[in-house]
């Protein structure tokens, strides 16, 4: 015992550089850890592109930082996400360029379903129950928003994309910040209040609710009732932006869009200025052929009440008519001129036959009237008597005659 008090009193005495305790500490721990089981909560599950996976695994007092390598990874049975409980297998590790110790799975049992994704399970049923997630209450983005409101840390990296992205897709809109805190204790509570002032005030057309990633843990408020009634009973269309792609909170359900991202929020939120441009053109283009092609038909009506036009419509009408007047008047001329004809000829027949019946005519041929004083016509000479005065009446003039 003297020995090692003496050791001590010496280690205590000595100023060890950063590298040196660094060095102790982790030859005390990766000797003493070369193979344990470690039962916890997986929270944070991050797979990298170079196929290994890191993530934390906690209990409702600690956090212990684990890795699991790609080699390692073809034994799981199962594929673990956040809130699942595990029993992991491996050695402790100390990392000293940044002074961290973390648990080298070579192992990982699923034990069951975490305690918090058990409880939100069971809020989310509660919600659902109550309508507030039906598809039905969703509202639709406008348009052409001309202010988009974002509930977010002010100092956040989601803060940043968003208004990277804003910038990039169109400069003329709008965006205002509505600070909030967005994890740990007060930050439902700030979430809802920005929430109700935007509505109240109708400070924007579109308003962006989320965060950047992180552990399950850290995205828990916008997951809080509170927050998602909030966000259901909001006038103002609204869209769940919380964490990344893998992330989910409960305030997604009850948004009227869900992003994966903020920056994929903000490309929902705001419409590219060069559509919106392009689109307009073409509107316009097709407005002006539509006025133009109207203008021109209206012109072609138009000129047909042109003066020379009128008349040449006119004479259209009229040369058709007078063409019909002309044939009728030269068909009833014709027709007069063969009715006369017709009659001349009747005339002339009925003259032939009259005057052929002419007594006249008959005394011109050397024949002779013999009448009594009494003007009768004798035709028997047993009409008349001896002493008796006649008349005869030859071709021209008359002779006076007794009967012997």
């Amino acid at each position: 015992m003297g020995a090692q008090a003496e050791q001590l009193t010496e280690q205590l005495n000595q100023v060890f550089s950063v590298s040196q305790i660094t060095s102790y500490i982790k030859e005390i721990l990766e000797t003493a850890f070369t193979t344990i089981v470690v039962e916890g909560e997986i929270s944070n599950w991050r797979p990298s592109s170079s196929g290994h996976v890191y993530f934390t695994l906690k209990d409702n007092t600690a956090q212990l930082k684990a890795v699991m390598f790609k080699g390692s990874l073809y034994s799981l049975t199962f594929r673990p996400k956040d809130g699942d409980k595990v029993r992991c297998t491996g050695r402790i590790s100390v990392y000293e360029p940044q002074g961290n110790y973390q648990l080298i799975v070579n192992k990982m049992e699923a034990t069951g379903a975490g305690d918090i994704l058990a409880m939100l399970e069971e809020r989310k049923k509660k919600l659902a129950a109550e309508g507030l997630f039906d598809e039905q209450n969703k509202k639709p983005l406008p348009l052409l928003p001309r202010t988009i409101g974002v509930v977010t840390s002010p100092t956040g990296a989601a803060i940043r994309d968003i208004l990277q992205v804003s910038r990039r897709r169109n400069k003329t809109i709008n965006v205002i910040v509505l600070p909030a805190l967005v994890q740990g204790d007060g930050a439902a509570q700030t979430i809802v209040k920005m929430i109700e002032i935007a509505n109240y005030y109708k400070l924007c057309d579109i308003l962006i609710v989320g965060r950047g990633g992180g552990s399950l843990e850290d995205l828990l408020p916008f997951s809080e009732e509170a927050v998602v009634r909030a966000v259901a009973m909001s006038e103002i269309p609204v869209i769940s932006a919380v964490g990344h792609e893998i992330d989910w909170a409960l305030c997604d359900y009850a948004a009227d869009k869900r992003a994966a991202t903020p920056s994929a929020a903000a490309e929902l939120a705001v419409p590219l200025l060069s559509d919106i441009t392009q689109d307009i053109t073409y509107y316009k283009t097709e407005l002006y052929n539509a006025i133009k092609q109207k203008i021109e038909n209206k012109r072609l009506i138009v000129r047909a009440f042109d003066p020379s036009a009128l008349e040449i419509r006119f004479r259209n009408i009229q040369q058709p008519l007078l063409n019909r007047f002309d044939n009728a008047k030269e068909g009833l001329k014709d027709g007069i001129l063969e009715k006369i004809n017709d009659l001349r000829t009747r005339i002339a027949t009925c003259k032939t036959v009259l005057e052929n019946a002419s007594p006249q005519t008959i005394l011109n041929r050397g024949y002779s009237m013999v009448c009594d004083e009494n003007g009768t016509v004798i035709r028997d000479s047993a009409q008349v008597n001896t002493g008796q005065n006649l008349k005869i009446t030859p071709a021209k003039g008359v002779i006076e005659v007794t009967v012997k």
